[in-house]
């Protein structure tokens, strides 16, 4: 009697590169869907200019041209590195404070509740609040931006990180206390892996909102800076200039994003295997 024997499944899950093909289409498809809207915008724009014909409402050739003007001139370098320089700084200070804050909420309930009102109302402070306060307190120069940039983008942080210390497994915790473990250790390869993703999205979205008001702040007081130079053109009554200035603004913002979401991309890609 012949007995038939049955031959094991050998098919596969889909291999990772059919994976990465289908986000590649995917983000195709949005990225010409973004373009398509962007387009349809400019025309609606320039068809605009073209019926009221003043000055007042530029056409977006002209913008265009006064943006490769700026570019050409060196202005815009010059600004962009003040502007940037202010945000590095104030994001320094608000990495600082944080990670300790943010730390010791995710470790202790009374922490929480002692931090967690504080980092509410500056999370939902109105941008021109800042500003103001800003100009009144530090009057012009670089100071009120930086320390605006740090108030705005400390929750931000501070949240992302306590949900990062939250996130670690108490059973790998009381696994290394009963190793004997030192606590360098267990920052270093416990506490710092889970917390980084963490704040890197952290970063992101407090990098956003910081860099707005931060703007808001140098129109009110700053003596350089993208705001400035809106506030400079507003005074001048300027209006393609000021539009350019604020079109390069938002160039710069996009690019730094999708910039910090290529990183965190790059970084924490075997995350999103394991989905």
């Amino acid at each position: 009697m012949t007995q038939t024997v049955a031959l094991p499944d050998t098919r596969t899950a889909p291999a990772p590169a059919g994976r990465r093909a289908r986000r590649g289409s995917v983000a195709t498809v949005r990225w010409l869907a973004s373009g398509a809207a962007l387009l349809l915008a400019l025309a609606g724009w320039a068809a605009v200019a073209a019926w009221i014909d003043d000055p007042i409402v530029p056409r977006p050739a002209g913008v265009a041209e006064q943006v490769v003007a700026i570019v050409a001139s060196g202005e815009a370098l010059t600004n962009f590195t003040a502007s940037i320089a202010k945000i590095a700084a104030g994001f320094a200070i608000a990495m600082a404070g944080g990670l300790v804050i943010g730390f010791a909420m995710g470790r202790s309930t009374f922490m929480t509740s002692y931090f967690s009102l504080p980092l509410f109302v500056l999370g939902n402070m109105p941008g021109l609040t800042y500003a103001v306060f800003g100009l009144l307190i530090f009057g012009v120069g670089a100071g009120g931006p930086i320390v605006v940039s740090a108030l705005v983008a400390l929750p931000f942080i501070a949240i992302n990180v306590a949900e990062g210390v939250r996130s670690v497994d108490g059973k790998l915790l009381s696994m290394c206390h009963a190793f004997g473990r030192s606590r360098t250790d267990v920052l270093r390869h416990l506490y710092l892996p889970a917390v980084t993703t963490f704040v890197f999205a952290g970063v992101r979205y407090g990098f956003a909102m910081a860099w707005k008001v931060e703007a808001l702040t140098e129109v009110f007081g700053a003596s350089s800076g993208v705001g400035f130079m809106i506030r400079k053109a507003y005074q001048e009554f300027r209006v393609d200039d000021m539009l350019a200035w604020t079109a390069l603004f938002i160039i710069a913002m996009v690019l730094i994003e999708r910039g910090l979401a290529a990183l965190e991309n790059r970084f924490f890609a075997w995350r999103k295997e394991l989905v």
